[in-house]
């Protein structure tokens, strides 16, 4: 039996440890497939063009748009973000499990356009929690600390929307809620129904 990948959209407030914990998924297993997405914001020290994101101009985003090669789209905080379509479905097709690293917005548009995906929302243990480790990245002026505070409350209130909710306090204890939540998805009656017709009810005799 081979299953057809599952679709995983990991969400939470900037500083809740997402990429952390995303790094740590995709050292643990090979069938992880990390969809990059697109965005017009410019790169972090270290971050890699193709490797982090795609960088692409507000007019190359626009125009993927409109040509429809976004499975989702948003902005945040004044930069757009946007996941290309077409390597998700390869990738699923293929049987392997895409993670998504997106916003609330992009999440909402999955949730009505791809109503198997598996909805994840990441919160740190505390507000204050959340406080020290925007600060202490050390490359984020105080205004932006602050309204990245606020977009973290507003997004909170989108957390009840979501399939699971994980608190993000140690790496690996974030990783093993979210690699149990991928398995028992595995084991849905919705996703194994066809194995069970196909290899057990098609098998049996006429008479039977």
């Amino acid at each position: 039996m081979k299953d057809r990948g599952i679709l995983i959209v990991l969400s939470g407030p900037s500083g809740s440890g997402k990429s952390t914990a995303m790094a740590e998924l995709l050292h643990r297993r090979d069938n992880y497939y990390f969809s990059i997405s697109a965005t017009t914001r410019d790169p972090r020290p270290g971050e890699q063009d193709g490797v982090n994101y795609w960088f692409v101009t507000r007019e190359r985003f626009e125009q993927m748009i409109r040509r429809d090669e976004l499975l989702e789209h948003a902005e945040y905080v004044g930069n757009c973000y946007g996941t290309p379509a077409g390597p998700i479905d390869e990738a699923l097709d293929q049987g392997k499990d895409v993670l998504l690293d997106i916003e609330v917005q992009g999440a909402m548009q999955i949730r009505s356009r791809r109503t198997d995906a598996v909805l994840i929302f990441m919160v740190p243990p505390s507000y204050e929690e959340l406080s020290r480790r925007l600060n202490s990245r050390g490359d984020t002026p105080p205004d932006k600390i602050k309204a990245r505070l606020e977009t973290a409350l507003r997004e909170l209130h989108l957390a009840p929307e979501y399939d699971y909710i994980v608190v993000s306090e140690t790496v690996d204890g974030v990783a093993d809620e979210i690699e149990a939540i991928i398995d028992a998805e595995k084991c849905r009656a919705q996703r194994r129904a066809k194995f069970v017709k196909e290899d057990f009810f098609n098998a049996l005799p006429p008479h039977v």
